[in-house]
């Protein structure tokens, strides 16, 4: 039977604030929190409610058939739990449903994957953890920044205990295969891939209401008809974007939530069903490895991370960055490790960019690359100059390594007690059980030996 997988991801910007060269050494608050806090209610208002509500009651209409998932940012939860706590409430209601499952994701939305496998692996069960603690369950498919994957980055990831992954089903990677089947990393088999239609996610993301589309207007029973049309053995059609698509880059005028509530009951006149990611990696078997030597993305005409990595400022900024990821990863301020997670941001990078986009690319409060550059530049070199007063940079590699073993070794020995506490706890419950059984009988001749003395 034929599946959708629809994913909507959450992510905030964190907006920078001007930050001059003289600032540096005399000003550690790099944030403009009025920014911050209009914007997140913004789109919390304009696209995260309605959005939101639309899919709760798009699973009590159809009596739990339509299913769907969520990614959020560790960032975005700080801001949505500061500044827009409806939100929250509304994923709350949307997990209560039991037809959402929410997914893994690095905690910063940055980079760390194509820098620092360490810091990379503490963020993303960092993010699980705090996923797990909001809505009770620990996420079993991750999606990386973007979606970005290679090889070793799906490696990585199912070293991590994950089951499957989602990313972007490129051309460029794919060849004459399809987006629309399950395949696997080359270098672990037990991750499962599911790849992104980035057309038919694109229409809905980022072409619905264009009135010049060919397309246009487009109906839900028109969409159905296109996944329906398709070969009976592709099975698995994946539809992946922001969910701020949904009341941003489509308007709510454009009547984009009635066209998603109508999916479901379209679907089902086609025997079309909705999935989850987990159970669509549950029950299906993959088809084929996946091979990505290089990093893929859902991004631009490339589909690389060309956007963010592309030219000499944006590569200068991301290695100065991550120069210190060792040492951010000894300390123990929470200040510094709030500022290290913001200012990994991909959007940090993202603003830098040069390339020629068809997507209109916001920049904030920078007039051009070079603006923003300059002022990541000025807060990083602050940064690094905290960083380094707490671990200067003549501590040489013969005194860090040591303290990064350590660190490694404690980690690993604590995952150690935590599977045999976990272990010692699922025998302690069978035995429980075994008991129980015991105790009824008891009760029974008990009442019967009363009744007979009255």
């Amino acid at each position: 039977m034929r599946t959708i997988c629809l994913y909507f991801e959450i992510h905030q910007i964190i907006h920078l604030k001007r930050y001059r060269f003289f600032d540096i050494g005399t000003n550690h608050y790099y944030y403009d929190d009025y920014a911050n806090e209009t914007s997140i209610n913004d789109v919390a208002e304009r696209s995260y409610i309605p959005a939101l509500n639309t899919l709760i009651d798009m699973v009590k209409s159809s009596d739990g058939a339509f299913k769907v998932a969520l990614s959020i940012s560790g960032v975005a939860l700080e801001q949505l739990e500061i500044y827009a706590p409806a939100v929250i409430e509304l994923l709350h209601q949307l997990n209560d449903t039991g037809c959402c499952e929410f997914l893994a994701e690095p905690y910063s939305h940055g980079l760390s994957s194509l820098a620092n496998e360490t810091c990379f692996k503490e963020e993303v069960m960092r993010q699980s953890e705090k996923m797990k603690q909001l809505f009770g369950k620990a996420p079993k498919v991750f999606r990386n920044s973007s979606l970005i994957y290679s090889d070793e980055i799906g490696a990585a990831v199912a070293s991590m205990g994950f089951k499957g992954m989602l990313t972007e089903g490129a051309k460029h990677i794919l060849g004459w295969k399809s987006p629309h089947y399950l395949y696997h990393c080359n270098m672990n088999p037990n991750l499962k891939l599911l790849l992104r239609d980035y057309k038919l996610s694109d229409d809905i993301s980022l072409r619905f209401s264009n009135s010049e589309w060919s397309e246009y207007p487009l109906m839900a029973d028109k969409y159905i008809s296109w996944i329906d049309q398709l070969p009976q053995e592709e099975q698995v059609i994946n539809i992946f974007m922001e969910l701020c698509a949904l009341g941003i880059y489509q308007p709510l005028s454009s009547h984009v939530l009635d066209f998603l509530k109508a999916l479901p009951a379209c679907a089902k006149e086609k025997g079309i069903t909705f999935s989850t990611p987990t159970e669509i990696v549950s029950k299906l078997k993959s088809v084929s490895q996946l091979d990505v030597p290089y990093p893929l993305s859902w991004v631009d005409e490339e589909r690389d991370t060309s956007c963010w990595l592309g030219n000499v400022m944006q590569r200068e900024a991301f290695n100065k960055l991550y120069s210190v990821a060792e040492r951010v990863h000894l300390c123990d301020d929470r200040r510094i490790k709030q500022d290290w997670d913001y200012l990994q941001a991909s959007n940090n990078f993202r603003f830098m960019t040069t390339k020629q986009s068809s997507v209109t690319l916001f920049r904030g409060i920078y007039d051009s690359p070079y603006d923003a550059f300059t002022n990541y530049m000025n807060i990083l070199g602050d940064f690094i100059k905290r960083v380094d007063s707490l671990y200067p940079v003549d501590v040489d590699n013969e005194e860090l390594n040591p303290l990064l073993t350590t660190i490694d070794n404690q980690g690993r020995e604590i995952e150690e007690l935590r599977k045999e506490l976990e272990k010692a706890q699922a025998k302690l419950d069978k035995v429980e059980k075994k008991k129980e059984p015991a105790k009824k009988p008891a009760a029974k001749k008990t009442t019967t030996r009363k009744k007979k003395e009255e």
